[in-house]
């Protein structure tokens, strides 16, 4: 089974390592593209500056195409009333640790969509490969590096989005299913998360859309990636599966909690950032977010609060406040270097294929 995508960007295997913000290296991107799959670097948590010296640390250790990765995301609506509200919900988990949260929130991650330095520094050395979560950038930006040669992605979690993104001209859709780890790549905070799971979705948009598709979510195994060729799939992206890894930058908390058996129970939240996303459960989850919780501020505002907190916790030793970002897969985790991971994939997959 051929891919459009490795054909493309002249992979070898038809493996896309996820861009994990904070968590996904230049060395485990390069590591991923120079062992025949795409590496992803995260920028989404970066301002142009910082992603100038990740991108130049990346290419000086590969040649080869990689991904970059941008959130796109509607500027944070700052709302007095709802932001007051939840500070005040956050009040006794600072005062458990003797800290107190620092006001204003701030808006911590500039879209994609209106900060024009990223896209001016990306559009003078543009890269392989581009992807987009949260949405889209303006139809301009779009048009611009599509002209520059890069190969365009960005995330679906609904059958509507993903013809969004073929409406705009984007190259390849990221289908991601309920299973995955991180933030949920809907387009619209404000409304309803349909939940769909990654193979319901991969086959849907296969079926009604004619751009190449990427399945995202709950994949861990070799035996993951060939059912998600065998539905459709172009090719597949996998995070979870590389937070073990030597390149990656996990604490020494998140890759114990991720060998633990609490790693068995992870669900999705917006405690933590003001956007759902999925992680291991924990006090800010079970406690924070529960049921009948104020809304918490917008993303990225709320995210400023939660990051606050799980500073203060952390140097108590208390990592319950922290985001352990996993995807429901994550009991299959194994460690390693990325790109023996990589070659351990693509063994099981071409096994896999045969049967």
């Amino acid at each position: 089974m051929n891919s459009i995508i490795a054909t493309r960007l002249g992979l070898t295997h038809p493996i896309i390592q996820a861009p994990m913000a904070g968590l996904s290296t230049p060395r485990m991107v390069a590591a991923a593209s120079n062992a025949g799959a795409l590496g992803s670097l995260a920028l989404g948590a970066s301002n142009a500056a910082q992603a100038k010296q990740l991108l130049a640390e990346t290419r000086q250790l590969t040649a080869r195409p990689f991904s970059v990765n941008f959130f796109c995301h509607r500027p944070a609506q700052a709302d007095a009333a709802r932001d007051q509200a939840w500070s005040e919900h956050l009040r006794p988990y600072f005062d458990e640790f003797g800290g107190a949260l620092t006001v204003p929130l701030r808006e911590i991650y500039e879209s994609f969509v209106t900060d024009t330095d990223m896209q001016q520094l990306l559009l003078a050395a543009p890269p392989a490969a581009m992807s987009f979560h949260f949405g889209l950038p303006d139809a301009d930006v779009i048009r611009a590096f599509k002209q520059a040669g890069v190969f365009l992605m960005a995330t679906a979690t609904t059958l509507e989005e993903a013809r969004t993104i073929k409406a705009a001209g984007l190259d390849a859709i990221v289908a991601q299913g309920h299973e995955a780890g991180g933030h949920r790549g809907v387009f619209d905070s404000t409304g309803e998360d349909q939940q769909i799971g990654t193979f319901a979705l991969v086959r849907t948009i296969a079926r009604q859309t004619a751009l190449p598709v990427i399945a995202a979510g709950g994949i861990m195994d070799g035996q993951g990636i060939a059912a998600a060729r065998m539905l459709g799939a172009d090719a597949v992206q996998l995070g979870t599966a590389f937070l073990l890894t030597e390149e990656s930058s996990a604490s020494d908390a998140y890759r114990q909690t991720l060998q633990s058996g609490r790693a068995e129970r992870t669900k999705v939240t917006r405690a933590i950032s003001g956007r759902g996303a999925r992680g291991i459960a924990n006090r800010i989850m079970d406690e924070i977010g529960a049921p009948g919780s104020p809304l918490p501020s917008d993303y990225p505002i709320a995210y400023d609060a939660g990051k606050q907190l799980h500073a203060l916790a952390s140097k108590h030793g208390n990592h319950e406040f922290a985001a352990f970002w996993a995807g429901q897969g994550v009991s299959l985790i194994r460690s390693g270097g990325t790109a023996e991971i990589i070659a351990t994939l693509a063994e099981e997959y071409a096994a896999a294929m045969k049967k």
